[in-house]
């Protein structure tokens, strides 16, 4: 680590060896900063093989079961002609292509259940905020409509996702129905409790 210098005598760092140190302490921790950087986007691009996978699995379960991609056009003009969703036997469902979006919409029919359910004991104060709350996400839902509409009228997409736009119009579509059902029942509540 020292060595001598030959003019007083007294022993002085080796200054090529601490430098040589220190860069080598010092690349490490670059190392590291990089490497993480290299898991996060390894772990992102996982994360989308994944949901690619489990997307090209759930088409091919919907092949595999008979369904094709007439009889889910089909399903779509089906629900233009359902007045409320919320009547339907389970059986009647609109069937979705991901399992998360089956999930949502089971998450969407019991919420929407819970707030007829409510409408009918509910303040008129309570009534009238959730009213301005769902007219607004309304249009939030019909704006996001129209977008898959238009995606999926040009033909740049891939199977895979116009698959996926086509499911995320559907659920758009349940989403207005239901919104639309529960703000006429809000409208007559409000009407009724100022009379």
């Amino acid at each position: 680590m020292y060595k001598s210098h030959s003019l007083n005598g007294g022993l002085m760092p080796n200054t090529s060896t601490e430098s040589q140190n220190l860069e080598s302490t010092a690349n490490p921790a670059m190392d590291d900063l990089s490497d993480t950087d290299e898991d996060l986007g390894d772990e992102l691009k996982k994360t989308r093989e994944q949901e690619e996978l489990e997307h090209v699995q759930a088409l091919q379960a919907l092949a595999l079961s008979g369904v094709s991609i007439d009889e889910e056009t089909d399903d779509m003009s089906h629900l233009d002609e359902i007045d409320n969703i919320l009547d339907l036997e389970e059986d009647k469902f609109p069937k979705f292509t991901l399992a998360k979006n089956k999930a949502r919409f089971l998450r969407m029919v019991s919420w929407y259940r819970g707030k007829e359910e409510w409408i009918e004991v509910a303040p008129l104060s309570g009534v009238t905020k959730l009213f301005k709350q769902q007219t607004k996400e309304l249009e939030g839902i019909r704006s996001s409509k129209m977008d898959y509409e238009m995606e999926l009228e040009t033909g740049t997409l891939t199977p895979s996702q116009r698959s996926y736009r086509r499911d995320e119009l559907k659920m758009c579509k349940v989403q207005e129905k239901m919104a639309v059902h529960l703000i006429s029942k809000l409208q007559l509540k409000i009407k009724s409790g100022r009379r």
